[in-house]
C-alpha cells in the first residue's frame, strides 16, 4: 500500500482540495464553493476526492489544512498539520515552479503577493482594505453589466481601447462603470477597463513598494481571466505564468507539509460532526470594521476568521464572550 497525502484549502469563496502521492503527483483533486458554511464544503469535497481515490492502492497518512477557516476544519479532520496560507501557497508554487521569484494571488475576497528568494518567503502582503480587486468584485460587476463573467477574459484581449475605471474601492468602481455605462462606451472596452483595473488596484495597493521579479507566476480564480493576465504583463513587461492547478497550490503545498512535517495518522474519508456554535464580532479596531466570525465549542475558540488585519485577531473565546 502507498502512502498519499491529503491537502485542504479552505476559505470564504472557495474550497479547494488534492490528494498527492510521495512524490506530489496529484492523485484526485476538486475546487468548489464555500457558500459560508466551510463545514458542509469540506464534507462534499472529502466526498469528491474519495471518488476519484485509488483506495485498493493508497492510504492517506496524513491530512493538513490552510485557508481562512484551517483550524475549525483541521479539528474535525484530524489534520496533522495546520498552516497559513502564505506558507502553503509558496511551498505549493515551488514544487511547480522551483525557480520562482514572486507569486500573484487574486482570489474571491482577498489577494495577496509573495516574493521569494532561494526557495525562502523574504517579503510578503496582503490587501487590508477593500475587495475592489478581486474576484467577487469582477462577478458583481458581471451581473451589473449582464455578461458572464467567465466571458471576461476573451472580451478584454479583444478590445482595442480599455475604457478608465476608477478602482481605489468598490464603491467608486461601480458608480464609475454605471457613469460610463450612459455615456456610451462600448461594453467590451468597459469590461477591459475593469480588468485593467484589476492590475492597477493590485499593484498600487498589494504590490506597492515590492520589488517584483520574474519568474512571476499568477494564482488564484482570477488567473484564469485572460485579460487580467494580459494587462499584468503589460503593467511588469514580463511573461506572467498562469498554470492549470495554480488554484490548487495552497492545498497542493499543505498536502506537502502534511507529508514532510506532519505527524501521520490514517485518513479513512469519515468526518465526524461536532457540536459548535458561532458568533459573529465586529472589530471597532480601524475603520475597516471587519466582521469576524467565531467558532467555539464548549466556550472555547476552534478559530476565527474575517478580520483583514492583525488588530482584528480574535485570539481567545473570552475576548467575544464578555462583550
Amino acid at each position: 500500500m502507498k502512502d498519499a497525502f491529503y491537502g485542504i484549502d479552505i476559505g470564504s469563496i472557495s474550497t479547494k482540495g488534492v490528494i498527492i502521492d510521495e512524490d506530489n503527483n496529484i492523485l484526485a483533486q476538486d475546487y468548489l464553493m464555500t457558500h459560508g458554511n466551510p463545514i458542509d464544503a469540506v464534507k462534499r469535497l472529502t466526498k469528491s476526492l474519495e471518488d476519484q481515490f485509488d483506495k485498493d492502492n493508497y492510504q492517506v497518512r496524513a491530512v493538513g489544512t490552510t485557508g481562512s477557516a484551517r483550524k475549525l476544519v483541521g479539528s474535525i479532520v484530524n489534520a496533522s498539520i495546520v498552516r497559513n496560507e502564505i506558507t502553503a501557497h509558496a511551498i505549493g508554487t515551488i514544487s511547480i515552479h522551483p525557480d520562482v521569484r514572486t507569486i500573484l494571488e487574486i482570489g474571491g475576497q482577498d489577494s495577496k503577493i509573495i516574493l521569494i528568494d532561494d526557495g525562502v518567503v523574504v517579503d510578503y502582503a496582503m490587501n487590508t482594505l477593500c475587495a475592489a480587486g478581486t474576484g467577487a468584485f469582477l462577478s458583481s460587476q458581471a451581473a451589473r453589466l449582464g455578461v458572464p463573467v467567465e466571458d471576461f477574459g476573451d472580451i478584454a484581449v479583444n478590445s482595442k481601447n480599455p475604457t478608465p475605471i476608477a478602482a481605489r474601492c468598490t464603491v467608486f468602481a461601480e458608480s464609475d462603470l454605471v457613469h460610463k455605462a450612459q455615456m456610451g462606451y462600448e461594453i467590451d472596452d468597459i469590461i477591459a477597463g475593469l480588468c485593467k483595473s484589476i492590475v492597477n488596484n493590485y499593484l498600487n495597493n498589494v504590490g506597492r513598494g515590492k520589488t517584483i521579479k520574474s519568474p512571476i507566476v499568477f494564482q488564484g480564480g482570477v488567473s484564469k481571466n485572460k485579460g487580467v493576465t494580459k494587462f499584468f504583463q503589460e503593467a511588469l513587461g514580463e511573461e506572467i505564468i498562469v498554470d492549470d492547478v495554480g488554484h490548487l497550490a495552497g492545498a497542493i503545498g499543505i498536502a506537502i507539509l502534511a507529508n514532510k512535517m506532519g505527524d501521520h495518522r490514517d485518513f479513512n474519508f469519515e468526518i465526524t460532526d461536532i457540536e459548535f456554535k458561532t458568533l459573529g464580532h465586529e472589530c471597532n479596531k480601524c475603520p475597516n470594521h471587519c466582521e469576524i466570525m467565531c467558532v467555539l465549542r464548549e466556550d472555547v475558540l476552534i478559530d476565527s476568521w474575517g478580520n483583514r488585519c492583525d488588530r482584528g485577531q480574535i485570539t481567545s473565546a473570552d475576548q467575544i464572550l464578555k462583550n
